[in-house]
C-alpha cells in the first residue's frame, strides 16, 4: 500500500512538473521540438541552396576568368569601357566585362537549341538569342550610369530650391553646410553622390570635390551647379543664377516625367501582345485537338 501511495504521489509530482514546465515554455515562447527540427531543416536546405549557388558562381566565374584572359580590347574601346564600369560602380577588367557577356550569350544560346530539333527553322533564334543577350549585358553599364544620372538630374530642382531659399534667407553660405543638411533627405542615388562630395570636402579642397562631383556624374546641369557653389564659395550673390538655373532643371524634369510616361503605353502593348498570342495559341490548341479526335472518328 505505501509503494502505490509513493508511485501515486510521484506520478503526481511528474505530471504536475511537466504541466509547470508546458506553461513556462509557453510563457516564455520556447520553441517546440517540431518548431525546431522544421527550422533547423530550413535553414540546412538554404544553407545548400547558397551552396550550390555559390559553386555555380565561381565555376562560372572561373570560366570567364579564362576567357577574359584570352580577350585583347582596342585602346579606346579598353579605355570608355574602363571609364562605363568605374562609373557605374562595377568593380572588374574591361576584358572580364566582355567575358561575362560571351558567356551570358552562348548559355541563351545554348537554351534556344532544343526546339531546333522539332522545328528546324528555329535555328535561327539561337544567333538572336545571343545577340540580344550580348548586346544588352555589354551596354548594362551606360544604361546604369544613365539611370543614375537621370534620377539625379530630376532631384536637382529641389536642392537648387533650398541652395536659393538658404542663401536667400541669410541662414549660412557654407556649401558644405548646405549639402550636408539637403543629403539627409535626399533620393538615394543624390545621397550617395553627396556623401562622397561632403567627406571629400571635409578632407580636402572645396572646390576639387565640386569639381569631381561633376565629373563622376557627368552630367552638365549638375556641372551648372556646382559652378554656383563655387560662386557662392568665392564670396559671389548670384541670385539671379539661380533664378534661371531653377527654371531650367524643372523644365529638364518635366521632360523626365514625360520620357518616363512615353515608356508605359510601349510596355502595355507589349504585354498586351503576349496576352494576345497566349490567347491564340490557347485557342489554336484546343481547336488542333478537336480536329485529331475528328479525324479518329473519322477514320477510326
Amino acid at each position: 500500500m505505501e509503494t502505490l501511495l509513493i508511485f501515486g504521489i510521484a506520478l503526481t509530482a511528474l505530471l504536475f512538473g511537466i504541466g509547470v514546465m508546458i506553461i513556462l515554455f509557453d510563457i516564455y515562447r520556447v520553441p517546440t521540438f517540431l518548431t525546431s527540427a522544421a527550422l533547423s531543416a530550413s535553414v540546412h536546405r538554404a544553407r545548400r541552396k547558397r551552396n550550390a549557388g555559390s559553386r555555380f558562381d565561381r565555376a562560372m566565374e572561373s570560366l570567364a576568368g579564362y576567357i577574359s584572359g584570352k580577350i585583347r580590347l582596342n585602346g579606346s574601346v579598353k579605355q570608355k569601357l574602363e571609364g562605363d564600369l568605374s562609373c557605374a560602380g562595377m568593380k572588374i577588367t574591361p576584358e572580364m566585362h566582355v567575358a561575362n557577356c560571351i558567356l551570358k550569350a552562348s548559355i541563351a544560346a545554348a537554351v534556344t537549341l532544343p526546339p531546333v530539333f522539332i522545328f528546324t527553322p528555329a535555328l535561327i533564334l539561337s544567333p538572336l538569342a545571343a545577340l540580344a543577350v550580348f548586346s544588352s549585358e555589354y551596354s548594362a553599364p551606360s544604361k546604369k550610369i544613365e539611370a543614375h544620372r537621370e534620377a539625379i538630374e530630376y532631384e536637382l530642382p529641389l536642392l537648387v530650391s533650398r541652395i536659393s531659399n538658404t542663401l536667400e534667407s541669410g541662414r549660412s553660405r557654407d556649401v558644405l553646410y548646405i549639402l550636408n543638411s539637403y543629403r539627409r533627405n535626399a533620393g538615394p542615388d543624390l545621397a550617395a553622390e553627396l556623401a562622397v562630395t561632403v567627406a571629400d570636402m571635409q578632407s580636402g579642397n572645396a572646390r576639387a570635390a565640386l569639381t569631381r562631383l561633376e565629373s563622376r556624374v557627368g552630367s552638365s546641369l549638375l556641372s551648372d551647379v556646382s559652378r554656383g557653389l563655387i560662386a557662392v564659395m568665392d564670396g559671389n550673390d548670384p541670385v539671379g543664377y539661380w533664378a534661371s538655373l531653377s527654371a531650367r532643371l524643372t523644365d529638364n524634369q518635366r521632360q523626365i516625367l514625360q520620357r518616363k510616361a512615353n515608356r508605359v503605353p510601349g510596355k502595355i502593348n507589349r504585354l498586351s501582345f503576349c496576352l494576345l498570342a497566349c490567347v491564340m495559341i490557347l485557342y489554336l490548341v484546343v481547336i488542333g485537338t478537336e480536329i485529331v479526335q475528328s479525324f479518329g472518328v473519322i477514320f477510326g
